[in-house]
């Protein structure tokens, strides 16, 4: 896909793989809508802010109406990469906790795919992107949780693209690594430090699946840092 003028939606925009990715993306010439809590530091005249909490189908719903009046309906992209975590064993972790880490990572991207779907449907043309991670592939202990979310993402993202992919759809699932981001201020046995990806490393990756040429489609893309710190 050429990435110049397309109209992107990226989720959770205010930090880390979310912000680098709207950085690129307008770099490419794109026009992007953030959704998110909390506005980023983003000044550029083809960004537009949009608060949102994914949870909530009406801020979302509200949200994709007022894109589509100040950008128009020909949404190409959309990155669902609005997520959190907790850590906690299954037997201690709060059940509110649980709840708000399925609402936000797995209810949210329903929420925010099946507004954009139908018009990529008649235009034969989209790209999802949904940003799970390494936790959608296995288990971590303590993190049970996060992993039954990100492990739904998985079977929702591969159900999805063979859904769409005759219409013209692609959608791409992407599972980090551990990456240098505020997403482990909740998670106390885990040290953020420089052996982590970064954000911006995410954010690369993304671009080169929307750039890829029309029939060649990433269904799954596992990334990881090459020297983790023991």
């Amino acid at each position: 896909m050429r990435l110049e003028n397309k109209v992107a939606i990226v989720t959770g925009v205010s930090k880390g793989i979310g912000f680098a990715t709207v950085k690129m993306l307008l770099n490419k010439g794109c026009k992007v809508a953030g959704w998110g809590r909390t506005a980023p530091d983003i000044a550029d005249n083809n960004f537009y802010f949009y608060k949102t909490d994914v949870r909530d189908i009406e801020e979302v719903n509200l949200a994709y109406e007022n894109t589509v009046k100040d950008l128009g309906e020909d949404i190409a992209i959309l990155v669902n990469n609005a997520g959190l975590g907790y850590e906690g064993g299954i037997e201690d972790l709060d059940p509110k906790l649980w709840r708000q880490m399925f609402e936000t990572n797995v209810d949210g991207i329903f929420y925010c795919s099946r507004l954009v779907i139908p018009k990529m449907k008649r235009n034969d043309e989209g790209h999802i992107i949904n940003i799970s991670s390494i936790a959608g592939n296995t288990g971590i202990p303590s993190m049970s949780a996060y992993c039954a979310t990100k492990h739904a993402v998985t079977g929702l993202s591969h159900s999805m693209y063979k859904e769409l992919r005759s219409f013209g759809i692609k959608v791409t699932c992407i599972y980090p690594g551990s990456v240098k981001t505020n997403f482990f201020d909740e998670i106390d046995s885990v040290e953020v430090n420089d052996s982590m990806m970064m954000p911006e490393d995410i954010a690369s990756t993304i671009i080169h699946c929307l750039e890829s040429q029309a029939n060649y489609h990433h269904v799954d893309i596992e990334v990881r840092p090459l020297k983790p710190k023991k």
